[in-house]
């Protein structure tokens, strides 16, 4: 499928779902992969991921369509169009949209932990899963205030 494609498309769901015109411009964007698509405030322009298209189909790619379509009509017509309104949860409800969209399959060679370090007690074994790198000089045990060691994520891969 192309952006030719996707725009009418687009435009078809608007105008069935919503019963208004969807003007601007859809595109895919191939880097989208965290997120299934993105309403731009300034251009009000929709950029949607190819990725999940091609992982999870037309039915899911549709309902994320319909997730930014809110977050557009919503914009356009000055009313709660971020994630937490009301006025966009009712709307995302009432037409059948996603909140969320699905993870997609995981890639080889990314991390499947978000953690890069783990800090582990050498007296009791306790282990801190930790996101960025600290000191381990700096801190002492919760548990038994004994001292801790640093793994890095090399250390994390094996089980």
């Amino acid at each position: 499928m192309d952006n030719e494609a996707l725009q009418k498309w687009v435009e078809r769901v608007s105008l069935e779902s919503f019963g208004r015109p969807f003007l601007h411009k859809a595109t895919f964007n191939g880097r989208l992969k965290a997120t299934g698509g993105r309403y731009f405030t300034r251009t009000h322009d929709i950029e949607i991921s190819p990725h999940q298209l091609a992982a999870f189909g037309e039915e899911e790619t549709e309902k994320i369509i319909k997730h930014e379509l809110c977050h557009y009509h919503l914009h356009l017509m000055k009313r709660g169009y971020r994630h937490r309104d009301a006025d966009f949860k009712t709307l995302l409800a009432h037409v059948g949209g996603s909140r969320f969209c699905s993870a997609l399959p995981d890639r080889t060679g990314r991390r499947t932990s978000p953690f890069r370090y783990k800090l582990k007690c050498v007296d009791c074994g306790t282990e801190y899963l930790r996101k960025r790198k600290v000191d381990p000089a700096r801190y002492a045990c919760g548990k038994c205030r004994g001292r801790l060691k640093m793994q890095t994520l090399d250390n994390l891969k094996s089980p």
